[in-house]
């Protein structure tokens, strides 16, 4: 059986290096600082590779549209009026074969610092995930960097046209696109000539959430320019794949590129806004040319994980509307709350898919649990993240601060006060800042609590990826044969998960208060298990161990609250 059980870090360059504290609202690159592709060192990779990681996604480092001026490096500005936050939107590449320029210690040799990255994370005994943003691009998009023969997008499109097959973008002919109003690109203090309040776009191009008209809202993705793969939205999304489209062949090439530099996977962006037959087409011919490599999609709509997975071919994808859902709502204490919900998670949508699907409680989109929106203490994600990397043999992920609670406290500039780390503007983590140091990355700022949490993020990922229980094993719910017991709630959620070598009992205790309770292994289980009379029992958390003369009499824990027991018999 292969093993889907990734331990996947995520982190931006531009926020995990970044040492300045600052942190003023809208500040510029000057005023706040960034972190650099060279701050993440042999040492920093080390510790995250010892904290049980086995890829590292390194979010935001394609060049991307940014009201900082790298003219004199001949970069041509991006128009503010069309880039949110002074840093600018990571998810709007201005050029999908360069790295963003702010990321490198010397902008002439930002692809070569990329590479040397990428050397370092295998070097350390991880791989490499970066992002594939395949459904739009930034307004300004035009790539300086592409190689010979590439042609640009757009490049060859016929714009008096709505939509033709052949062309790379929609167009809306004759009109101008129209920046929306309201926006005060940068803050009061920012001041460039280009700040107008107009962007010269003639005709105007869809805008990436699907927007055919000349003038997207300020809630719309209005910075970003819709692709168009063979699809024909106003006419009930008719497809047009009798050839294959332009623009396909140019996205093969563009993932090749990445591939060849030691790329070992990418997660995909938006990917239910871009055809299933585009992923039909793409993935295998890229794991033909390179084994091995891993696709993850940004999904959210349960009722297509099936078709992406069998017929997209993607490994893996997020499971949002589900897991995380569910276990936001038990983190949260939230009336009517139920572990049940987490037993319709595997055993609807997900059934058949499980090991496919990644489980997190924090990526960049979502908000920090130790915010004031989320549950106010990272350490009541303590029994979520247990059932969230040890539910199924799929794959895992936390978002860089998460181990350390950063809490994500105040506005930071086009992003507010949401209990979200920006990905928009320059800014510093503080929290994370204590962890890296001043880049000794050795946790000396840390408080005592922060270094037990990050003890117990280190222990749950090495038990996750090492444990075969846990990467290939089967998995049994104790639900329906506890539910009667003594003791029992349903802010309690356990389980078996087993080999033929090895079985691993799992409880876990979303109630903020200790719970004391037998639980009973079914006759069934114990049979399939082998288990009958005593056993000896270690919590593999704590190294906590006790007997039980008869295993099928039931086993009694004390579970404390917000917390959990990974039993190994």
């Amino acid at each position: 059986m292969p093993n889907h059980k990734l331990t996947i870090y995520q982190l931006l360059p531009r926020l995990f290096g970044n040492k300045n504290t600052t942190n003023k609202f809208y500040g510029s690159v000057e005023e706040n600082g960034t972190g650099k592709l060279n701050d993440i060192t042999d040492k920093a990779l080390a510790e995250i590779q010892a904290m049980g990681f086995s890829h590292v996604w390194y979010t935001g480092v394609i060049e991307h549209a940014t009201m900082t001026d790298y003219s004199a490096f001949g970069i041509k500005p991006d128009d503010p009026d069309v880039v949110k936050g002074r840093a600018g939107s990571p998810y709007a590449i201005k050029d999908y074969y360069d790295i963003a320029t702010d990321l490198a210690v010397d902008p002439e040799f930002r692809i070569s610092e990329f590479k040397e990255l990428v050397g370092r994370t295998h070097k350390s005994g991880m791989k490499v995930i970066i992002d594939f943003v395949p459904n739009h691009v930034a307004r300004t998009y035009a790539s300086d960097v592409k190689p010979d023969g590439v042609r640009d997008f757009g490049e060859d499109d016929d714009n008096t046209l709505h939509f033709a097959p052949d062309n790379d973008f929609y167009y809306i002919p004759g009109q101008p696109f129209i920046v929306p109003g309201g926006y005060n690109p940068g803050g009061d203090e920012f001041t460039s000539p280009l700040k107008d309040g107009k962007f010269d776009e003639f005709p105007a191009k869809a805008t990436g959430n699907d927007v055919f008209n000349p003038a997207p809202s300020i809630n719309d993705w209005f910075e970003t320019i819709k692709l168009n793969y063979g699809v024909y939205y106003l006419d009930g999304k008719k497809a047009y794949f009798d050839h294959i489209p332009p623009l396909w062949h140019k996205m093969l090439h563009i993932l090749t590129y990445w591939a060849q530099m030691g790329v070992d996977g990418f997660r995909c962006d938006m990917i239910e806004m871009v055809p299933v037959a585009f992923w039909a087409w793409l993935i295998p011919q890229l794991k033909t040319s390179f084994p091995g490599i891993v696709f993850i999609g940004e999904a959210y709509d349960k009722n297509q994980y099936h078709n992406y997975i069998h017929n997209g071919h993607f490994d893996y994808l997020y499971d949002k509307v589900g897991l995380y859902e569910a276990i936001r709502r038990l983190t949260c204490a939230e009336p009517g709350a139920s572990t049940w919900e987490i037993n319709a998670v595997w055993n609807n949508h997900c059934q058949g898919i499980d090991q496919h699907m990644l489980r997190f409680m924090e990526n960049h989109d979502e908000q920090r649990i130790a915010g004031k929106d989320f549950a106010h203490d990272a350490a009541y994600a303590i029994p979520g993240m247990i059932v969230s990397a040890t539910l199924a043999t799929g794959p895992v992920m936390i978002y860089s601060g998460q181990e350390v609670g950063e809490p994500a406290v105040g506005a930071c500039g086009f992003s507010g006060d949401d209990s979200r780390t920006t990905i928009f503007d320059y800014w510093g983590v503080p929290e994370h800042q204590k962890w890296m140091n001043n880049g000794a990355f050795d946790g000396g700022g840390l408080s005592l609590q922060q270094k037990e949490l990050r003890g117990f993020y280190s222990k749950l990922l090495n038990i996750t990826k090492d444990n075969e229980a846990f990467t290939t094993g089967q998995f049994y719910e104790l639900m329906i044969a506890n539910e009667h017991q003594p003791g029992f709630d349903t802010m309690l959620y356990i389980y078996m998960r087993y080999t033929a070598g090895q079985k691993i009992l799992v409880i876990a205790n979303f109630n903020r208060t200790q719970r004391n309770l037998t639980i009973k292994i079914p006759v069934e289980l114990l049979t399939q298990i082998g288990l009958t009379g005593g056993a000896n029992f270690t919590d593999m958390l704590t190294g906590a161990t006790f007997t039980v003369n008869d295993v099928a009499a039931g086993i009694p824990v004390t579970v404390a609250g917000s917390s959990g027991l990974l039993l190994n018999l």
